[in-house]
C-alpha cells in the first residue's frame, strides 16, 4: 500500500521495547485498512494512533482507575476525536501468557490480534452484547487477514 502518512506512536513503560518497532510497522499498516472503514472515513486523514506497551504492573492501575476492575488486564482503549483516534494500552506480559507455540501462535500474533480489538474499541465497537460480539468479531477477522494474517481468530 502506498504510504498515506498514518501516524503510530508507540511508547514502551515496563515492557515491550522488543515489540515496539513491529508494532509500530504493523499498526500504520493497520490504519491503512481502518481508514476505509465506514465508522472511520468522516474522521479525516491522516489517522493518528498512540500505543503504550506496558506491563501487568503498568496497566492494572489504569484498569483500576477507569473500569473499575482492580486487576491487569489485556488491553484498554481510550478513544479521541477527529483523525486521533486515541490511545491503545496493551499488556505484553499478559499477552505473553497467552502464547501457544503448539498451535502456532506467537507474541506477535498475540499483539497484532489485541491492536485490532484495541483500535477496533476506539472506533466504537463493543462486545457486551451477543449481536456486538458477532459485529466486533467479524470485524477483527476482516482486519485480521488484511494484514495477510492467515487463519481464523476465534473457533
Amino acid at each position: 500500500m502506498p504510504d498515506t502518512g498514518h501516524v503510530v506512536d508507540v511508547a514502551v513503560g515496563g515492557r515491550g521495547d522488543d515489540e515496539a518497532e513491529a508494532v509500530a510497522a504493523i499498526g500504520e499498516r493497520l490504519l491503512d485498512h481502518v481508514a476505509a472503514l465506514p465508522e472511520a472515513r468522516d474522521r479525516g486523514a491522516p489517522l493518528e494512533l498512540s500505543v503504550l506497551l506496558t506491563d501487568d504492573a503498568g496497566i492494572a492501575p489504569l484498569n483500576r482507575d477507569y473500569r473499575g476492575k482492580d486487576a491487569p488486564t489485556d488491553v484498554l482503549s481510550f478513544p479521541q476525536d477527529g483523525a486521533l483516534l486515541g490511545d491503545v494500552v496493551i499488556s505484553v506480559e499478559t499477552a505473553a501468557h497467552r502464547v501457544d507455540p503448539a498451535a502456532g501462535w506467537t507474541l506477535e500474533d498475540e499483539l497484532v490480534f489485541l491492536l485490532v480489538h484495541g483500535v477496533l474499541h476506539l472506533l466504537g465497537h463493543d462486545h457486551h452484547e451477543p449481536g456486538e460480539r458477532a459485529v466486533m468479531e467479524a470485524a477483527e477477522q476482516a482486519l485480521w487477514t488484511a494484514l495477510g494474517r492467515v487463519g481464523t481468530l476465534r473457533g
